[in-house]
């Protein structure tokens, strides 16, 4: 059991999984957010904190031994905007983990890192990056800090490239991307209890019929997802009506991402 775990984006839609499922992980867990969080346990403590503040992220820090990084602007947006929150943050929670003696870490990147690749294309951790926006070009960032934290500082990240987190897939490229709840929890429970992590790039999905990507290289972690959003195709068939053959969500992985505009600040 950990000491203190740190979960930043607490009051995002995520980060109130990790808050409600992951508490049994550490004795003390200390959430954080841009807006205020009201402790519910004892065990909890809330922090709010700006990503952008740097002193104030190696005090949010101080005494943690592990981090679920899930803060941070997880849609596009205008430069500023992602800079402050994906750019300096990261960086401002990575510099405070090298100071304060915190070693492991969850990252949570996006698929959107990769988004520009299409859907008959097979991907794992080896492929090489083909960001399709703004937040998928910041999220690459926080992947090549996070390999230069490890190779130099020794610290362990699981950079996860999350597909779709959501309670069950909404959408027909859903089928291929999702990540239930429950599997994203039991993959942070993995992430934190192998004896040695590394450094390894994870795609966060559940073991989907559809899905495009292979984490055969990370066996070693014992993380074996169990949903598949095959569950849901009738559902998700009967609600959402086929796209055009050369739609963006029909050809992308990343979706409408692809052809997101530049924000203009």
């Amino acid at each position: 059991m950990l000491k203190r775990l740190l979960i930043t984006g607490a009051g995002g839609g995520l980060g109130k999984v990790a808050r409600k499922r992951l508490t049994h992980l550490a004795e003390t867990v200390r959430l954080t957010d841009i807006v205020d969080l009201e402790p519910a346990a004892d065990k909890e403590e809330c922090i709010r904190c700006d990503l952008g503040d740097a002193q104030a992220v190696e005090r949010l820090v101080e005494g943690c031994d592990g981090i679920v990084h899930l803060g941070g602007r997880s849609v596009e947006d205008k430069f500023s905007v992602i800079a402050n929150a994906n750019i300096h943050g990261v960086f401002h929670l990575y510099e405070a983990a090298r100071k304060k003696g915190c070693s492991r870490i969850f990252l949570a990147s996006s698929n959107h890192v990769i988004g520009l690749y299409t859907q008959d294309q097979r991907l794992d951790d080896k492929a090489q990056p083909k960001p399709d926006t703004l937040y998928g070009v910041s999220k690459h960032f926080a992947e090549g800090l996070a390999q230069m934290y490890h190779h130099r500082f020794g610290i362990e990240t699981a950079i996860v490239r999350i597909g779709s987190c959501f309670p069950k897939p909404v959408n027909r490229r859903m089928l291929a991307t999702w990540m239930s709840h429950d599997d994203f929890v039991s993959l942070v429970e993995c992430v934190f209890a192998v004896p040695r992590l590394g450094c390894p790039i994870i795609y966060g999905v559940s073991d989907n019929d559809e899905r495009w990507w292979d984490n055969s290289h990370v066996d070693y972690l014992g993380w074996r997802p169990k949903d598949n959003a095959a569950v849901y195709r009738d559902e998700v068939h009967a609600n959402t009506p086929l796209p055009a053959r050369d739609a963006p969500e029909a050809v992308y992985q990343g979706g409408l991402f692809a052809v997101e505009p530049i924000h203009q600040d």
